[in-house]
């Protein structure tokens, strides 16, 4: 059965991160009827998911609801479902909601399915290096981290040294944003919030590794914040290690191959930041428009953000290919706008084909409490001011007004106390990777 046979022109909108989400919420006052279609409930501002693994704001805050966002734009219909297939011939989109199949078709669509983690090919590490893309992610992630301090204790009590020291080492493979972000906050909670906590170990002995094959961390920065941010860990105690290449991954540890050789590190944390793999939804397009994906997994797209023989057809966010854009939220949500702006054109019977000009607002990367750094143009900002800015322009982000208020609380106990306000852990994030283990065997 086809859904939807209203008389006013029909928008499809599959994904309801940034680039989802903003486009439905430029559609407002146009005369179409909308359904979002989204494998989640709720829109997830990623950025933030490293500090709902380190306990400092819980997965509401930055996952409202996406019903309750949308909820008085009345020419809008969200729906759940995991998209499986779009024919473009037919104009038709299927998704499978808890078994049940349906079909949406559409006048207009506009895909924004977003990016899934990458493990270079190598899927079975993911069993125990979980990625950082979802709050499912995140929730296993708190749960290792805190659950390996208290496996620590109990080796501690029993007079288990090298078990302690596994324990207690954790490791970050992906020297980006995320991977600087969430080994700064490691640090920070071994060295701050849980110094004081335990009878038998003594969790600022921890030890942070963050690793990367290429040469440089942050490598879309500048190389004096590069070196600032290098510096900044150091400080904190984390060991950063560049041109290391994880070639191994197991439940004990990790094997590292660098120019001095292959080395061992016993961890028994470890934590995917690095490389990201498009929607598969962009292999599917590409193959009727007969494209190739590029490495990643992005499709190619016109300048108009449109796809080759079909401009009803709209992809925007971190699944295009084009003149090299970054994968960050701007560009899916300059996008989303662009491509709305382009079907008011379409509908007005005005000249479509307008080329996306995406305007760079910069980059931001928190390394720890009152230390960022910040790169908006020409100018380079390090230390407090740019940790400032980072707050703010995260805490602008965020979607809706109470969801901004109890972050800046939860921000304001982590970083100016030492408190983490969501430390709680429950069987099934604790469980999770057994039951998995137990599953594939």
């Amino acid at each position: 059965m086809i859904a939807g046979t209203g008389t006013r022109p029909r928008v499809l909108i599959i994904g309801s991160g940034f680039g989802g989400l903003f486009a439905a919420r430029a559609l407002k006052r146009v005369d179409v009827d909308v359904k979002l279609i989204a494998r989640t409930t709720h829109h997830l501002f990623q950025p933030l998911l490293y500090q709902v693994a380190t306990g400092i704001v819980s997965q509401g805050e930055i996952a409202p609801s996406t019903r309750e966002v949308l909820a008085r734009q009345r020419n809008v219909e969200v729906l759940l479902g995991d998209v499986t297939e779009i024919d473009l011939a037919s104009r038709t989109v299927t998704a499978e909601t808890f078994g049940q199949v349906h079909t949406h078709g559409y006048d207009q669509l506009i895909v924004a399915a977003g990016a899934d983690q990458s493990w270079f090919g190598r899927d079975e590490f993911a069993l125990h290096a979980p990625g950082l893309k979802s709050i499912d992610d995140a929730l296993e992630l708190r749960g290792r981290i805190f659950g390996a301090f208290e496996l620590a204790e109990r080796a501690g009590a029993e007079s288990r040294p090298a078990d302690v020291e596994r324990f207690t080492t954790f490791v970050v493979v992906g020297a980006g944003p995320t991977g600087v972000e969430m080994a700064g906050q490691l640090a920070e909670l071994s060295g701050r919030t849980l110094r004081h906590e335990f009878r038998h170990i003594d969790p600022a002995s921890a030890r942070i590794v963050l690793l990367d094959a290429a040469p440089h961390l942050l490598g879309s920065f500048d190389a004096k914040l590069q070196r600032k941010t290098h510096a900044a860990l150091h400080k904190l105690g984390v060991e950063v290690r560049l041109g290391a290449k994880v070639v191994e991954v197991d439940e004990t540890g990790l094997d590292v191959e660098d120019p001095s050789g292959r080395t061992r590190i016993d961890a028994a944390t470890k934590v995917w930041a690095a490389g990201v793999a498009a929607s598969p939804l962009a292999e599917q397009l590409a193959g009727q428009v007969g494209v190739e994906v590029d490495h990643s997994g992005r499709i190619p797209v016109l300048p108009d953000l449109t796809l080759p023989g079909h401009p009803e057809v709209h992809v925007v966010g971190d699944m295009i290919s084009l003149d090299s854009l970054p994968g960050v939220a701007q560009v899916a949500i300059q996008g989303a706008r662009h491509s709305v702006a382009e079907i008011r054109r379409s509908l007005g019977g005005e000249e479509t084909g307008r080329a996306f000009r995406y305007k760079d607002k910069g980059s931001m990367a928190t390394i720890s409490r009152f230390r960022a750094v910040a790169e908006v143009g020409s100018v380079k900002i390090t230390g407090f001011l740019a940790w400032l800015m980072w707050l703010a322009v995260h805490l602008v982000y965020i979607i809706g007004f109470k969801s901004r208020i109890t972050t800046l609380l939860h921000w304001f106990v982590s970083f100016i106390g030492r408190g983490r306000s969501e430390r709680a852990v429950t069987e099934q994030q604790t469980f999770a990777r057994v039951e998995r283990q137990r599953q594939e065997a």
